[in-house]
């Protein structure tokens, strides 16, 4: 389950490059004409979509991933530059549907739960479910 974005972030470099580039031109071209304080509010401009997009870079290649190996459920989830893997006995894991957050599942075992389908479009949670549900022990 990945997270669903428009740009990968090769695509957002490019794209972030042609905006900076015509930015400094047109702020640039204000100060060639005198006004300098066009610049000023460039570089602002500037550092502001600077942080927005190392901020949507860094969570645009999240996932969680489920495997399934005889008895061993491997979880993965990758969120930010954080990787976390989650070992559970098939056999042993419920399926959790919590009430104060329905965009999510939970999958539980040996007193340990786990949240999943954060990137799971809701129309297609309920089969992602079911599928999990019928492969578990």
């Amino acid at each position: 389950m990945r997270r669903n974005c428009a740009l990968t972030p090769k695509q957002l470099f490019q794209f972030y490059a042609v905006l900076v580039f015509f930015s400094l031109l047109v702020g640039i071209g204000f100060l060639i004409a005198g006004v300098w304080v066009i610049i000023i509010f460039t570089c602002i401009e500037l550092c502001a979509l600077t942080l927005g997009f190392l901020i949507y870079a860094r969570h645009a290649l999240d996932y969680e991933e489920i495997q399934l190996d005889g008895t061993v459920l491997k979880i993965t989830k990758f969120i930010g530059s954080k990787t976390k893997t989650y070992e559970f006995n098939s056999r042993w894991t419920q399926v959790l549907l919590p009430r104060d957050k329905p965009k999510i599942f939970v999958l539980s075992s040996e007193n340990r739960n786990i949240e999943l389908g954060q990137f799971v479009r809701q129309d297609q949670l309920p089969q992602l479910i079911s599928e999990i549900k019928s492969r578990l022990g």
